[in-house]
């Protein structure tokens, strides 16, 4: 479903060009948003207000900020989707200062660095909505596979907190969105992968991958516009009084409140 809800607002998606990012800049445009994109792949699709920078390091987020400025502005909306892990499996001793370093660089100080540049002009304009997308991994962190992306997440949800009640007097919402198991390309490259490493169907590596996580209840993944939906509502005025809050959307995989 699409709405102007967004009509006439100027946003902007860190992480845009692929995947949840991705389905999220076309939902808001679909809600008439002008919509600026970063990442450091262009999308496969011509975008004019694409902008290529890697928020990861303080060059390229500072680059992206201007250019951001440049495009349009202070922004209306500011979404953070960029992050995502390369760090080995082995658990805690697979994981080096490097290591470690990196994925904060990939998972925290995006969005750090990009709020620092962009949301005093949310602030000194009274109005504003900011969504960091976390992950169920702060929550539930496979010591495996996932750790110091779990941590980086968990240090960017506390940041997302601390920074809502910071502007929330000055007009400014900051929410995040934390989900579980996309069905991404990301993710159909990681099944392809299973199939042919056990040999086995996709059924079997998608109830795998499941598994991995305790199970899903709602018995399959998420698809990036359904989160991208629930990111268009708290950035609109629907969600006019919601700040400081973290949704969850993972078919029921975390079972605890």
């Amino acid at each position: 479903m699409s709405s102007n809800d967004l009509d006439g607002r100027f946003a902007v998606v860190a992480g845009g060009s692929k995947g949840l990012g991705l389905a999220t800049a076309r939902r808001l445009r679909g809600a008439g948003a002008a919509v600026v994109t970063i990442a450091r792949t262009p999308p496969e699709t011509a975008d004019p207000l694409f902008v290529r920078a890697d928020l990861s390091t303080p060059e390229g987020a500072s680059a992206a900020a201007a250019a951001v400025t440049e495009r349009g502005g202070v922004p209306d909306v500011l979404v953070h989707v960029t992050g995502g892990s390369r760090a080995p499996a082995g658990g805690y001793a697979a994981l080096d200062d490097h290591l470690w370093q990196e994925e904060l660089g990939l998972n925290l100080l995006p969005a750090v660095r990009l709020d620092r540049a962009l949301v005093p002009g949310m602030v000194a304009r009274g109005s504003g909505a900011v969504v960091h997308v976390t992950s169920i991994q702060r929550r539930m962190p496979l010591h495996d596979s996932t750790l110091a992306y779990a941590a980086a997440k968990s240090a960017l949800a506390t940041y997302s907190k601390g920074l809502a009640n910071e502007v929330a007097p000055r007009g400014v919402r900051v929410n995040s969105v934390a989900p579980g198991f996309i069905r991404t390309d990301g993710a159909e490259h990681l099944l392809a992968r299973r199939m042919s490493e056990g040999g086995i169907t996709r059924e079997a590596a998608l109830g795998d991958l499941m598994q991995v996580l305790g199970g899903i209840p709602l018995g399959r993944p998420a698809e990036p516009e359904e989160v991208a939906e629930l990111i268009a509502f708290l950035v609109s005025d629907r969600a006019s009084a919601v700040t400081a809050a973290e949704y969850i959307v993972d078919g029921g995989t975390i079972r605890t409140l």
